[in-house]
């Protein structure tokens, strides 16, 4: 973009940009356009049932089995209506071609379903008639990604397609050669069974992505949106650099509701960011800030887009756990930006706006208060429910649903008392700061759909789907009733008649959510392409060794190849198809290296690894596209706007390398004690980071102080490091004393076996090490029985019998050759040796800050003084 080009767009021009982007740019009107609208909101009625507990008594069988194919059905008709072919295509009316490619692409979605009693009499496999439908099929899948997703998922999902064909031919390198698939047999993986385009990750779009989309459309059609950020300006506004401050708190409470960095940087932005350019900032620093917040908004539990519902899948582990492991690291990003921000003001000496003076700690005191009361709230929703349940056992559902809507009827009420939020002008002459204590009334309703998603997620540990459909339940009475609600208590005339205008509001925000969903839709069929392809192929072991030799064996460099495989994979991806498509190639080669390397590193943190570097590809020049969003508000140059949010979003690249070495930050086994610890200590380790990256703490850094300031955080980060350097972790055993060893060790001490042998696949000779904690037992047999351990000794050598078929020991060892000439055996064996709590470490760490913090005060004050001087 030339610089003569950067103007801000009108409001008309961002809505459009965000409907191009989120639901389409085509709307047709007249009865074309009803009956789109129409197409969309059964799709959502379609959705709700299926998530809701009466689904199997209201849908047929058939339909709940074969609900993937009609979610791809729903996806590829309205994206042939919704999203232009070509950029020359009518916006106004549908052509010909479009309606042919929407009715056959939902059709051959449904090919399963219409005919799924022969593909059942066949055996699951496609005979030649369905193979020649399934590939019709994925070329209207190609088409359909194309147009919401760009070409960049057509092409990848087209190269990996050619290889499960062609992967026998010569032009193939050696190294990934396979043996070929036939038509018939590509076409059954892919279409025609639940591997490929029907597989997990369109399940999980289909069972819960869909309804927590839904819950953040109705949210935000609701009003809370604009209170969300309303709140924040208001508890922020009037402190240096306050509408950046406001920015990213709001952006974070709009994230809870938008899976769209898009829609979140248009959403808060056009309130925000002329607010931040009038108080000092850039065009581009303005853009930057609201862009690094906004995406920042798909890492913030307990709504984390797609991905998180992904993890449970892949993972294996329940929603609440990985919205635990995530918790931490959004947190003090977030804090980190807040910070960022701060440091941006005080360097400039930036203004503030309207005449408020309240303290920096006073203001911060009361938003710790607030989060902590609506977590405590949340917690506490627990006790009265289950006294209720307690007592009326049998009605207790019916008295809980009247209390949930007394208390919703009372909180309206509080609402009615102050007239509705109305969005501010961020250009008027005089900028008037909300006032928290009377504004804050307007909007606590808003509060208990969210109140009741966490209840049945954390509490009742529902599914995410359930949770999501009870909380989207409660937001359908909302929207029906809040403005006849209000209109009675303030004494208006036409209280009924705005029952109407619920009505309208709530189909509406259905519309907007099947809308909102096309592109997640089709980026999990289309991702699915490449899992099926690793399944079919096995070229999930190949690219494990390609990465392996690439990054020479080293942990760090293959985390570093990972990390810019996303970043390059995300300029062309939405977030969720680039995770699903790097995860499954990617996350089996860091688990099994790191196994290699002596680093047992957890599934989860992996996945969130490659999480965080996929949301980044929205940032990231030259495609990122929230940052061309934000320059399209700011007016600023959007290839600017991305270098700088990219630096501010540092703090976002560090934290995925820090928590694939320290566990501790995912909160995987702490105690409470332990996790209030590492909170504290992470959050200073994140604000000294970014106090050196941005080259300002109390004053300008010297170098030096960048240096140590850099050095200060890795020890709070990874204090461990620095202690294993003083004491080493482990002791060594000798391999061949390795059954009377674990016989005497303490229960619960964790150990690092180091086995050696042939591969399976190559028979060269590897490496591989596997955690192991010592169990109870009377001696050491039977703590060997329960390992799963059968050793055969051999003199000093210590060889290691197949273990048995299922056992966690078992899959660890499954790559090995159990039965050729070079043996399987123990080569090394660690014990957890007694070390001092590496806790220690943080006490010269800290004394190091404290020095730079004495010397950068008496700078900063003798500066004061020379300029009063």
């Amino acid at each position: 973009m030339s610089s003569h080009e950067n103007r801000a767009l009108s409001e008309e021009e961002l809505q459009e940009l965000v409907a191009a982007s989120d639901s389409g740019a085509r709307s047709p009107t007249g009865a074309v356009g009803i009956f789109i609208a129409v197409v969309a909101l059964v799709w959502s009625i379609f959705q709700v049932l299926l998530a809701s507990p009466v689904a199997p008594y209201i849908l047929p069988g058939d339909l709940i089995n074969n609900s993937r194919q009609i979610h791809l059905a729903f996806a590829v008709f309205l994206a042939a209506m919704a999203y232009p072919l070509f950029k020359s295509s009518p916006r106004d009316h549908i052509p010909y071609y479009d309606w042919a490619l929407g009715i056959a692409g939902a059709f051959l979605a449904l090919y399963g379903y219409f005919f799924y009693e022969k593909i059942v009499g066949n055996g699951g496999l496609a005979d030649a008639s369905d193979a020649y439908f399934a590939l019709a099929g994925l070329i209207l899948l190609f088409i359909a990604s194309y147009r919401v997703l760009g070409p960049i998922m057509v092409i990848l999902a087209v190269v990996f397609l050619l290889y499960v064909f062609f992967g026998s031919s010569e032009l193939v390198p050696d190294q990934i050669r396979w043996a070929g698939a036939s038509l018939r047999k590509a076409m059954s993986h892919m279409w025609i069974t639940s591997e490929g385009v029907f597989g997990i990750a369109l399940g999980v779009s289909t069972k819960f992505v869909f309804l927590f989309v839904l819950f953040g459309a109705l949210l935000d059609k609701a009003g809370a949106g604009n209170y969300f950020i309303k709140m924040a300006f208001g508890a922020l506004g009037h402190l240096r650099g306050g509408p950046a401050k406001a920015a990213v708190v709001g952006s974070a409470a709009t994230g809870l509701i938008s899976g769209s960095s898009i829609a979140n940087v248009v959403t808060t932005g056009t309130f925000t960011i002329p607010l931040m350019k009038r108080v000092g900032f850039s065009a581009e620093k303005a853009g930057s800030v609201e862009v690094a917040s906004s995406v920042n908004g798909q890492i913030m539990p307990p709504v984390m887009g797609a991905a998180a519902f992904l993890m449970v899948e892949y993972v294996g582990i329940s929603y609440v756990e990985v919205i635990t492991h995530a918790f931490l690291p959004a947190i003090i990003s977030y804090i980190a930006l807040v910070y960022i921000v701060h440091l941006e003001a005080v360097k400039n000496n930036m203004p503030t706006i309207g005449n408020k003076v309240v303290s920096m700690g006073r203001t911060v005191g009361g938003m710790f208060a607030f989060f902590a009361g609506f977590a405590l709230l949340c917690y506490a929703t627990q006790f009265p429910v289950s006294a209720i349940v307690s007592l009326f056992p049998e009605g207790s559902g019916l008295i809980l649903s009247a209390l949930l809507g007394l208390i919703y009827v009372a909180l309206v009420y509080l609402a009615a008392q102050i007239p509705d939020l109305e969005p501010d002008d961020p250009t008027a002459e005089v900028v008037e700061l909300p006032d928290v204590a009377k504004i804050y009334k307007s909007g606590l309703y808003y509060l208990l759909p969210i109140i009741v998603l966490v209840y049945f997620l954390m509490i009742e540990r529902k599914s995410p789907g359930l949770s999501a459909f009870w909380a989207t339940f409660l937001l359908f009475g909302i929207l029906l009733t809040q403005k006849s609600l209000k209109a009675f208590f303030r004494g208006e005339e036409n209280a009924l008649n705005r029952l109407r205008d619920g009505l309208v509001d709530l189909i509406q925000g259905m519309i907007d959510g099947a809308r909102n969903m096309i592109g997640i839709g089709l980026a999990t069929a289309t991702a699915g392409i490449i899992v099926g392809t690793v399944s079919l192929t096995g070229i999930g072991q190949v690219m494990a060794d390609f990465v392996e030799f690439l990054s020479g064996g080293n942990l760090i460099l293959m985390l570093l190849f990972v990390a810019i495989l996303s970043l390059i994979l995300g300029m062309g991806l939405p977030t969720t198809a680039n995770y699903i498509v790097v995860s499954s190639l990617m996350v089996g080669v860091v688990v099994e290296l790191g196994a290699q390397s002596g680093l047992i590193v957890p599934l989860i943190a992996v996945h969130l690894f490659v999480f965080y570097f996929g949301i980044m590809a929205d940032v990231t020049p030259p495609v990122g596209l929230a940052s061309f969003a934000a320059a399209a508000v700011s007016g600023g140059d959007a290839i600017r706007t991305g270098f700088i949010a990219f630096f501010y979003s540092l703090r976002t690249v560090a934290l995925p390398f820090v928590f694939i070495f320290n566990t501790d930050l995912l909160l995987i086994d702490v105690t409470v004690t332990q996790g209030i610890i590492v909170f504290v200590v992470a959050t200073l380790g994140i604000l000294i980071f970014t106090a050196a990256t941005m080259g300002w703490f109390l004053t300008r850094n010297r170098i030096w102080e960048t240096v140590a300031m850099l050095l200060v955080a890795f020890a709070l980060f990874r204090p461990g490091f620095f202690m294993n350097q003083i004491q080493p972790p482990f002791e060594q055993i000798d391999p061949a004393a390795f059954g009377e060893a674990i016989g005497t060790a303490t229960p619960g001490s964790a150990w690092r076996v180091v086995v050696s042998g042939p591969d399976f696949d190559t028979l060269e000779i590897k490496e591989v090490t596997v955690p192991v904690t010592v169990p109870e037992g009377e001696d050491a047999a039977a703590r060997l029985d329960a390992l799963g351990f059968i050793l055969i000794p051999e003199g000093d050598v210590q060889r290691l019998d197949e273990p048995m078929f299922g056992t966690e020991l078992g899959d660890a060892l499954s790559s090995f050759d159990f039965y050729g000439d070079a043996p399987v055996q123990i080569v090394t064996v660690k014990a957890t040796a007694d070390q001092l709590p590496k806790e220690l470490i943080f006490i010269p760490a800290l004394l190091l800050m404290a020095l730079i913090s004495l010397l950068q005060t008496r700078r900063a004050r003798a500066f004061t003084k020379g300029e009063t001087a």
